[in-house]
């Protein structure tokens, strides 16, 4: 062999090796990346909304795709739950806050604290929202997107024709009204939620009557237990039996409920800011209202503020294009834009300084927020594992039973109020506490 070949062959053998370092390292930075999102609370709009933000994201980030997964919501925590346990565990999952205490008690969520420092994007996200997202053990293991607050939408024309000027102020007024509006031929006084999702309004009328706000009592027990709070259940069982509510709304979720109001079945339902985007389509701006929630004998009202968002998978191997697209959906911008379409009330300071959230449509809410000597926000204990358990499977079979005769406001209450208390005791021991 010639010195000449013998030359052009080790060059051939240097090139070949380069190329094939450059093509290993040309892998490594064009390769496709896939996110797995799962969304738990779908709809039409806000599905299109998150395909949006998606493709814009996508723009920004070549080679980095999206994938989203929707799950009914009526099934949203089983299937979910099964997922998880098959191992099919999503990068990024939308968080519902009373699920958020059996996920990250089992270790499974992506601690967030360090990327949100490291955030410019997520700045001016709200205190509150820190706070909530960080519900469990002082650690932020979510990202909210919005808060849901529990205000009235009163029917003005269904008040008028039963005679009545202006929305309850009382949880008695609540009732009177609702008892001369159902008076009327085929007309009900109240949008009653007895399938599911129904837990956050039965608790709020449980901690208005009871005069007390949350889950527990100081030395452990749980407020549900309470004659004020069993009173409160006993409330909207009476309200169903007496027919002021429909009798299939024995069955009603969330969809029911905003048709039941807006088609002028039902005069009064009490639901978050989401509720006023089917509402405000179906319904002329001065045919409605949304009003603070009745106060009870104590001259306090405990509206149920509830929260959803997004958290990453403590396994998602592409944890830090996670955030990056996880810190897009609650930017400042995105933030406000999928506030409008989910019918939240925004997480970033000073958003109600917004002109659509300083509109007259969202004054009920704002007053309930502000008036803090007469409202008091309560808050899920979502910190508690078996949570979501309650909200989503037991409460909506219980507190069927109670509307129609088959248990006790009494015996149902003191069910929720074992189980809390027993979910309690496990969390602290968890926590090594006593």
């Amino acid at each position: 062999m010639t010195r000449t070949t013998s030359k052009l062959r080790s060059l051939c053998a240097k090139a070949a090796a380069a190329a094939l370092v450059v093509g290993m390292f040309a892998g490594t930075a064009w390769a496709d990346t896939t996110l797995k999102v799962v969304e738990v609370i779908p709809s039409p709009a806000r599905t299109a909304l998150l395909q949006q933000q998606f493709a814009a994201f996508e723009k920004a980030n070549p080679g980095v795709h999206v994938q989203l997964t929707s799950l009914p919501w009526g099934e949203a925590f089983e299937k979910f739950l099964n997922m998880v346990q098959a191992g099919d565990t999503p990068d990024i999952v939308e968080m519902p806050d009373r699920w958020l205490g059996l996920y990250a008690n089992n270790d499974q969520l992506l601690d967030l604290g360090s990327y949100l420092k490291a955030s410019p994007d997520l700045a001016t996200l709200s205190d509150r929202a820190k706070q909530f997202g960080s519900a469990v053990h002082g650690t932020l293991y979510e990202i909210p997107y919005g808060f849901y607050v529990r205000g009235l939408f009163w029917n003005k024309k269904l008040f008028a024709q039963a005679g009545l000027t202006a929305p309850p102020a009382t949880l008695d007024d609540f009732v009177a009204d609702s008892k001369k509006i159902s008076a009327i031929p085929g007309k009900y006084g109240y949008c009653l939620r007895g399938g599911p999702g129904g837990f956050s309004g039965i608790t709020m009328f449980m901690n208005t009557m009871d005069g007390k706000p949350g889950y527990f009592n100081k030395d452990g027990s749980s407020t549900f237990s309470d004659a004020g709070s069993v009173q409160g259940l006993e409330l909207l069982a009476q309200m169903y039996k007496d027919g002021s509510a429909p009798k299939d709304s024995v069955n009603w979720g969330f969809n029911e409920i905003v048709a039941g109001f807006y088609s002028g079945t039902c005069a009064m339902l009490d639901q978050d800011p989401d509720a006023l985007i089917g509402i405000a389509d179906k319904m002329a701006p001065d045919d409605f209202a949304v009003a603070p929630i009745p106060v009870g004998p104590s001259g306090k009202a405990f509206p149920t503020l509830g929260y959803g968002g997004w958290a990453i998978f403590a396994s998602s191997e592409k944890k830090d294009d996670a955030w990056k697209l996880l810190s897009f959906m609650v930017s400042p911008a995105n933030n406000l834009a999928w506030s409008k379409v989910v019918g939240t009330l925004p997480v970033h300071k000073n958003a109600e300084q917004n002109a659509y959230f300083a509109s007259d449509k969202f004054k009920g809410w704002f007053a309930e927020l502000n008036d803090t000597t007469k409202y008091e926000m309560v808050t899920p204990p979502t910190y508690l594992e078996g949570f979501g358990d309650l909200y989503d499977n037991i409460s909506i079979k219980t507190f069927q039973q109670v509307l129609l005769g088959q248990r006790t406001a009494k015996d149902v209450a003191d069910q929720w109020a074992a189980y809390l208390v027993d979910q309690l005791k496990a969390y602290k021991a968890k926590k090594g506490q006593n």
